[in-house]
């Protein structure tokens, strides 16, 4: 079922964002995803080569000891292949929302495009 494939998938975004696992950061996310967002008025687009050495390039916040907190806060099918999710988690000390496009291309969903914002302190 679509929505399982989902669940499990958030499932691995998640821990790739807790974990830095870059084997599986680049499972997660297609290598021409483009990251986006909006804080303070400054406009931000990270597109994925250097999305990918930030993250590689910093201590984890597992490896911190920082708490999880993870939720779906929506999950909407273009077609059985294309989704949009919004989750909102805590990374570091930030409250964060992201949504997520997605993308089934051959058996495995993919982040292709992610607008993310910070919406508080944790």
């Amino acid at each position: 079922m679509l929505i399982d494939e989902i669940r499990a998938f958030l499932k691995d975004y998640f821990e790739v964002l807790q974990t830095q696992d870059m084997d599986l950061f680049d499972r997660v996310f297609h290598k021409d995803c483009v990251l986006y967002s909006q804080q303070d008025d400054a406009l931000v687009v990270r597109p994925f080569a250097a999305y990918r050495s930030m993250v590689q390039g910093r201590q984890s916040p597992a490896s911190k000891g920082a708490p999880r907190a993870e939720q779906v806060l929506l999950v909407d099918f273009l077609s059985p292949t294309m989704a949009v999710v919004k989750v909102r988690l805590r990374l570091f000390d930030n409250i964060m929302e992201d949504h997520l496009n997605l993308m089934k291309h051959e058996g495995r969903w993919m982040i292709y495009a992610k607008h993310f914002y910070r919406v508080g302190s944790a």
